[in-house]
């Protein structure tokens, strides 16, 4: 989980500018989600959010299992289950769950990141008892045979291909991770390497599923037209009997600042235009340092009137586009600096300019209006972000497994309004230290390559 979606930075230079987001009015006093939570004999975690506003309801399940879980030498495994869970189960023949989801007037998708695979459907009220019985029929038995397993591997080497191995900068992320965090868990990234799912036996696969598809790694949210109690005993009926399983391992490590800044050049025919990217090592998502974070990133890089876009868009007239992020996890974090260069700007400008912003930042601090600019921005999205009931089932599952708490889904603006402009000057000066940059460079390709020559 992190703050920002920071895989969009990737194709950044597809976007002319960026459109500031409008502030909106504070919301200091935004209305708490309620909600019911509770465990199952078997370790699942239950979260109920009853609202009758409309006849929906939206199911969550969050598995506490992402690419950071997985072996050095079989990466992509969480991202692999997202597909297979697709493939049905002892009870729902192959390839009818997405049928009997449309067919009964609803929609269903999945995502896997560093640290959560997780899976939701929207349906119909009256449809509840579907979204229980599939949703435990892939946790208790999912089907797992030779035929699935060979076509989830076509459809994941064509994701791959299509997203990240043919796209420009479409390795940037997962450059980025294996130059800055080396040696972790979250040295790779959740799409994994097509050779290991190769090479992996399916009773790799099978082991995998029994590890960590159990109730006691698993939290399920339900939001919308539901009521509790006639719920609760929907959930009993379809996820008592699943057996708990064993405590899955988690990994432990620690992050090594580098010795001095260090540099990585990357070079591909399909990069169009001269980008850089400068990352530091961060903190986790639970650290109260993420807030500041969260809102010098906006400060940096949000829309036309922040600092990066006026000085190397408008003012210099050297980039195309400027971004600023904390990508922050479970256990660790990085935050940097991205810009994309017009065509014939040397990347050692970009290099320049970026480090003359963050040295001024850390010197002087943010502005008032810029601050209030960035508050009003966070308690806005903060106040729209939980529209749906689908939102409100994943912030709450999200808050109960990553951020210590499922009532935190109702304290997160009162953490950013604790933030003091002088905090986003500290974590500057904190974490954007000149001698731990690392950074990366794409290097435009040269014409004929770029067209295919030799």
């Amino acid at each position: 989980m992190s703050k920002l979606p920071f895989l969009s930075c990737a194709l950044a230079f597809t976007s002319l500018a960026f459109a500031d987001a409008p502030a909106g009015a504070p919301h200091s006093a935004l209305k708490p989600l309620n909600f019911t939570e509770y465990d199952l004999p078997n370790g699942l975690h239950v979260i109920l959010h009853e609202n009758h506003a409309s006849p929906v309801v939206s199911s969550y399940v969050l598995y506490h299992v992402g690419s950071k879980n997985e072996r050095p030498d079989r990466t992509g495994f969480a991202h692999f289950f997202e597909h297979l869970m697709f493939e049905g189960s002892e009870n729902i023949p192959r390839g009818t769950i997405d049928k009997l989801v449309s067919g009964a007037g609803g929609n269903l998708n999945a995502s896997t990141g560093f640290d959560k695979t997780d899976y939701f459907l929207n349906l119909p009220s009256n449809q509840l008892k579907l979204a229980l019985w599939i949703e435990s029929e892939r946790m208790m038995h999912n089907r797992i045979d030779e035929t699935g397993v060979e076509t989830q591997r076509k459809v994941v080497k064509e994701e791959r291909s299509m997203r990240y191995d043919n796209q420009p900068y479409g390795s940037l992320f997962e450059k980025l991770v294996g130059f800055t965090l080396k040696d972790t868990p979250y040295a790779w990234t959740p799409i994994g390497s097509v050779q290991y799912i190769d090479q992996a036996k399916i009773e790799e696969f099978r082991d995998f599923w029994k590890t960590y598809y159990v109730p006691n790694n698993a939290t399920l949210a339900i939001a919308g037209d539901i009521k509790i109690e006639e719920t609760k005993n929907l959930i009993a009926d379809y996820f008592s009997a699943i057996p708990k399983g064993a405590e899955p391992p988690r990994p432990k490590f620690e992050i090594k600042d580098p010795a001095g800044p260090q540099k990585l050049v990357v070079k591909e025919e399909k990069t169009p235009l001269n980008a850089s990217l400068h990352v530091w090592h961060a903190c986790s998502e639970r650290d109260p340092d993420s807030y500041a974070l969260d809102m010098l990133a906006n400060i940096l890089a949000s829309g036309r009137s922040s600092r990066l876009y006026r000085r190397l868009v408008d003012k210099e007239q050297v980039a195309l586009a400027a971004e600023a992020f904390p990508e922050l996890f479970e256990l660790t974090g990085v935050v940097g600096l991205f810009a994309t260069g017009i065509t014939g700007v040397p990347l050692e400008k970009l290099d320049a300019l970026m480090t003359e912003e963050i040295e001024k930042v850390k010197a002087e601090g943010v502005s008032e209006e810029e601050f209030a600019k960035a508050m009003n921005q966070k308690e806005s999205e903060i106040a729209n972000g939980n529209g749906s009931m689908l939102a409100r089932a994943k912030s709450l599952a999200n808050a109960h497994v990553f951020e210590g708490g499922t009532d935190e889904v109702n304290r997160q603006l009162d953490h950013y309004l604790a933030v003091k402009r002088e905090d986003l000057q500290h974590v500057a000066k904190k974490y954007f230290a000149t001698d731990k940059v690392f950074i990366l460079h794409y290097p435009a390709a040269e014409q004929g390559k770029a067209h295919g020559d030799k």
